[in-house]
């Protein structure tokens, strides 16, 4: 059977490509996907503690099994169309999430959350800092993993609205491609009629976003580039994972 395999973020660097065909017996699973690239690129094995594997656009154990047709990609640790967005889920609910390579424009997503009975919003921008650890930045450069991606972040923000009714609305907007020292690569807004809850459903959506989002970022520097390393949520499934 074929399998298209993808490889993103620092993973693209190690493999040398960032898309590959193969063939495979039946009866082969993930963890047989994964030996077959450890075995080309060593550097896999050695990572395979912080790998997350995916099959069709869902986290998945190496034990999956596998079809015909099947797409594999394989998922570093995160750091975490048309028109403005080149995806996005608009909510029945109305909440909002989506991802963008133009600036993030939040007073219009509050507008599109806001409802008269709201008595707050707290809105978190995370922004591209000039260092790091005192090296000086130069740009950013985010990639992700994107039909994937959209699909997390609406699946996050729909775990928390539905864990804390006290908020009315959240929207998660996340940006890709690169950006310029001070532009906001993600914005997290949450409206609710008080502000704690606002507050804490903010904090837990970028925290979540963070871990889970399959979306990663590159550092460039005056004297070279690096694939910024996180972490993975504790309940991921890792290509370790046996």
């Amino acid at each position: 059977m074929r399998v298209r395999v993808l490889f993103f973020g620092m993973l693209k660097d190690i493999a040398g490509r960032g898309e590959d065909q193969a063939e495979f017996a039946a009866g082969s699973q993930l963890a047989t996907v994964f030996d077959h690239y450890a075995r080309q690129f060593p550097r896999l094995r050695e990572m395979a503690g912080s790998i997350v594997l995916a099959r069709n656009q869902e986290f998945s154990p190496p034990a999956t099994p596998l079809s015909d047709g099947d797409e594999v990609a394989f998922l570093p640790p995160v750091s975490g169309g048309s028109g403005r967005y080149t995806h996005q889920v608009a909510d029945p609910e109305g909440h909002f999430f989506a991802l963008t390579r133009l600036p993030v424009d939040t007073r219009q997503i509050v507008a599109h959350l806001l409802r008269g009975e709201d008595g707050a919003v707290v809105t978190f921008e995370g922004v591209v800092r000039n260092n790091t650890k005192g090296r000086a930045t130069r740009y950013l450069d985010y990639e992700g993993y994107e039909e994937m991606a959209i699909k997390t972040l609406a699946r996050i923000g729909r775990d928390i609205a539905a864990a804390t009714p006290s908020i009315s609305r959240i929207g998660m907007v996340h940006r890709l491609g690169r950006m310029e020292i001070g532009e906001t690569s993600v914005a997290v807004i949450v409206t609710a009629p008080h502000r704690k809850p606002a507050f804490d459903a903010a904090l837990e959506g970028i925290d979540r976003l963070k871990r889970l989002a399959p979306i990663w970022k590159k550092e460039h520097f005056a004297d070279g580039e690096v694939w910024v390393e996180g972490e993975w949520d504790r309940n991921a499934p890792v290509a370790a994972d046996r």
